[in-house]
């Protein structure tokens, strides 16, 4: 096949906790990883290259993760093919929802049936592990407790319900992730317990707890930039019962019972926010990334 698109959803941590900091310098966390309906939108396309095109222009640099997601793949199955990678994106940028990991994935996924190259799971996995935390789950998509660097998970029910008001702030904070974890105190990390019973939940079909949606980068986020108390404060203004953060931010989110609920609410926080953010009424995403022919 010469040209294979794949769409590649966000995703939102349903509870994060932060245990400690590794020998590697990575920390290690316990945190509910869910794929929901907010997607960019890649198109690979053989050539002789590699070369890349995406609506934002600051991104099409040499060190996308899509580019290194295909020099992996390209090294470990010793093809010595190309492909000219169009991605559109749709899920905001440095927002913690994790849009370059997800296209990465994807472009593991699709340069593998472009190339039609034979490429285990396992493999891809480890390929995926290597190149960031997050992208071994947008492999599989879904519901995922996620422990370790984030790269071990093990497959959830999704929640009932699964519909979401995600909001991303249009902030631009450099060098984001490094900076908020460099400012957590050791009062910020505890033991994954809360995030656990939250996965027990899951298994046992119940609804999310709201309380148990904790996550330590909401203190050193709003220290930061203390305007972003603004989103949860307009968010619980227009209705919504609880305001969460999604990896180190800056999108915050609502959990809410049905489609209609997430469009009045979403409706509701965008004439509140104007243009400082951009607002997702979504759900969860239940099926892995599908490289299809384009």
């Amino acid at each position: 096949m010469s040209r294979i698109a794949v769409r590649t959803p966000a995703k939102l941590n349903l509870g994060l906790e932060i245990v400690g900091r590794r020998a590697d310098g990575f920390h290690d966390v316990v945190t509910i990883l869910q794929a929901v309906t907010i997607y960019d939108h890649l198109i690979l396309a053989s050539e002789d290259d590699l070369r890349i095109h995406v609506s934002d222009p600051a991104l099409a640099t040499t060190d996308n993760l899509v580019l290194t997601a295909l020099r992996s793949l390209r090294e470990r199955s010793g093809v010595a093919a190309g492909a000219d990678i169009d991605i559109d994106k749709g899920i905001p940028v440095a927002a913690g929802l994790g849009g370059a990991s997800s296209d990465a994935a994807a472009a593991l996924l699709a340069g593998r049936r472009l190339w039609d190259v034979s490429v285990s799971e396992e493999a891809l996995a480890e390929l995926a592990a290597g190149i960031g935390s997050d992208v071994p789950f947008f492999l599989q998509g879904g519901t995922a407790l996620a422990t370790g660097r984030g790269e071990q998970l093990e497959a959830l029910p999704s929640p009932i319900p699964g519909w979401f008001v995600v909001v991303s702030p249009r902030v631009a904070i450099p060098r984001k992730t490094a900076t908020l974890y460099a400012a957590l105190r050791r009062e910020d990390f505890s033991n994954g317990d809360r995030v656990r019973d939250q996965a027990d939940r899951l298994r046992a079909g119940r609804p999310l707890d709201p309380a148990l949606l904790v996550n330590p980068f909401v203190r050193p986020l709003v220290a930061l930039r203390p305007e972003l108390s603004r989103v949860a404060d307009e968010m619980r203004r227009a209705g919504a019962p609880v305001v969460a953060l999604s990896g180190a931010g800056p999108s915050h989110y609502a959990v809410v019972h049905d489609a209609e609920a997430a469009s009045t609410l979403a409706h509701d926080v965008r004439r509140r926010l104007g243009e400082t953010a951009v607002v997702f009424a979504c759900e969860a995403a239940n099926k892995p990334p599908t490289p299809l022919p384009a």
